[in-house]
């Protein structure tokens, strides 16, 4: 192991040891907040802590090994014990310095995942209502809360566009990498000739933002109109300026919505929606910068590049930025996404290990 990675380890079983005793302490439970932030780093360190002792244990197995192996009649057992260490040595120095990556602030955030029909005209629809399905299910899944937060029917089903709202815990860390470019290949419903037609949307999952906390908006950058609800919804939707549309004047960013009866709530989602998409441009800024050197094995996020294509065909979905294929796509398309989200999530992490390795 390297001196680096021991320090670092070493200071964090200390830091836990301290942990321990100041939580233990009968005055804090005076500072409920300060007991709060104390308790989720002692969760944070505690995990990562037991699996150095673990190590530190195998290192000890290891030594304990080679010492039986001066004597003639334990050379066998000394061997077979000194590999079973050397192996689990291998393995949690691996998952430690993985534990010791720099963790993504927003990976605990809910999120909004706004789906776009892209080419492909009524069809590309079809797949956004799909798409939104596949990621309702996917939340349901994890026990996550859903809401559509806007949306924009097409005329033969499906949607324009559409957002929805997910909470729940870790969210945006299992579904950041969804950004981009979804294909779909498939013989259209309308299609009386039966040949497959592609047709695309696009995805963009945003950390939700706290209007107030996390970003400043000025009050004198904002535009608001309100109108007349279009489609479904009652009488009262259709006859009251309920539906909210704010522009962000400085970098054009416009958000509507119109799901709500009540204007104070629909302009609430557009600023909390706004808020999140300002955060996110911030977030893509601080990445570009951080990232000028290299570009990550998971893709750029940009919404315009093509990360994964739905062959309905063949049975198949296949993610481009891991070279993943999997042959389940009706079960993909009900929300068993986790197999390719880990994928994704262990390719970004072996990135991370990769450049932390070039920069030593």
């Amino acid at each position: 192991m390297k001196p680096s990675l021991r320090t670092k380890l070493d200071q964090l079983a200390a830091r836990l040891d301290e942990l321990n005793g100041l939580l233990g302490s009968p005055d804090i439970a005076d500072d409920l907040d300060r007991y709060r932030a104390l308790t989720k780093e002692h969760a944070d360190i505690a995990p990562v802590v037991a699996r150095f002792q673990e190590f530190v244990r195998a290192e000890g197995d290891l030594a304990t090994a080679a010492e039986m192996a001066s004597d003639p009649a334990l050379r066998a057992f000394a061997d077979e014990e000194r590999a079973a260490a050397q192996a689990r040595i291998v393995t949690l120095e691996a998952e430690l310095q993985a534990a010791l990556l720099p963790k993504d602030p927003d990976d605990e955030r809910n999120v909004f995942v706004e789906i776009r029909a892209g080419t492909g005209g009524d069809e590309s629809a079809l797949f956004a209502g799909d798409l939104l399905r596949m990621y309702v299910r996917y939340a349901e899944r994890h026990r996550w809360q859903t809401e559509t937060v806007s949306a924009s029917p097409s005329d033969l089903g499906g949607y324009r566009e559409v957002i929805v709202r997910i909470v729940g815990q870790g969210a945006f860390s299992r579904l950041k990498f969804e950004s981009g470019g979804h294909r779909v290949q498939r013989v259209p419903e309308t299609e009386a000739q039966g040949r497959i037609h592609t047709s695309a949307c696009t995805v963009a999952v945003i950390a939700e933002a706290d209007p107030i906390a996390d970003i400043a908006i000025n009050p004198a950058d904002l535009k608001v109109d309100t109108f007349r609800a279009s489609g479904a919804g009652g009488q009262h939707v259709n006859k009251t300026d309920s539906a909210v549309r704010i522009t962000h004047l400085p970098t054009g960013l416009v958000v509507e919505c119109q799901d709500d009866r009540s204007q104070h709530r629909n302009r609430a989602q557009a600023m909390a929606v706004l808020a999140s998409r300002l955060l996110d441009r911030q977030r893509q800024e601080r990445q570009s910068r951080e990232a000028a050197h290299r570009k990550s094995l998971i893709g750029s996020g940009d919404r315009s590049e093509r990360i994964r294509t739905y062959n309905f065909p063949q049975g198949r979905v296949t993610d481009h930025r891991i070279n993943l294929t999997l042959y389940k796509i009706d079960a993909i398309m009900d929300g068993e996404l986790d197999e390719i989200v880990s994928a994704l999530a262990q390719e970004f992490q072996a990135e991370q290990l990769a450049a932390i390795a070039g920069e030593a």
